[in-house]
């Protein structure tokens, strides 16, 4: 995709993670858009406890997977669609998928022992609730001095796309 080389090494995954309506989605955004003004490749993947429907009713794909087809794949020269039934992957074979990015984040995950950053957001929770091998940021609306772990304001999307870029963590080796 746009002739950049894929490699591997020096590819980070990173969970970001709390507990419902903490603002993990609306975090992710902003740190892809920093991410991409850097001209940086950002791919998400995000974990659903529970099912979910992901195709457009009406459409041809909707058809033949309401049909009976296990899966489906739609692609054009600039765009990819992949809908199929779970045959039991796990976040490792998603992350084969993006090859070519250079961080990949998981939205969820919070037992996973990848490198995470926490959303913590006032009045929705206090505590930390994620497996803590791996935690290396808490983003929070909170006092930081709430925190024993080192935290970032939802404001601070540069410094937290530096954490994310400038420290080693777990590069993926698949």
């Amino acid at each position: 995709m746009g002739g950049k080389s894929v490699e591997k090494t020096g590819q980070k995954i990173v969970a970001v993670c709390g507990v419902k309506n903490s603002g993990k989605t609306t975090l992710l955004a902003e740190l892809v858009k920093e991410l991409t003004a850097r001209g940086k490749l950002a791919a998400v993947i995000k974990h659903d406890g529970h099912d979910f429907s992901c195709d457009i009713p009406g459409t041809d794909s909707f058809l033949l997977k309401e049909a009976g087809a296990y899966g489906t794949a739609v692609f054009s020269d600039s765009r990819i669609f992949i809908h199929k039934t779970g045959t039991g992957e796990r976040e490792r074979e998603l992350i084969g998928m993006f090859p070519e990015a250079d961080v990949i984040f998981i939205e969820g995950m919070k037992e996973t022992s990848f490198p995470k950053i926490e959303v913590i957001r006032e009045g929705i929770s206090l505590d930390p609730v994620s497996n803590p091998e791996g935690r290396f940021l808490i983003v929070t609306d909170r006092n930081p001095e709430d925190y024993r772990e080192d935290t970032a304001r939802f404001e601070e999307t540069g410094r937290i796309v530096d954490r994310i870029l400038q420290e080693g963590w777990k590069d993926y080796e698949g």
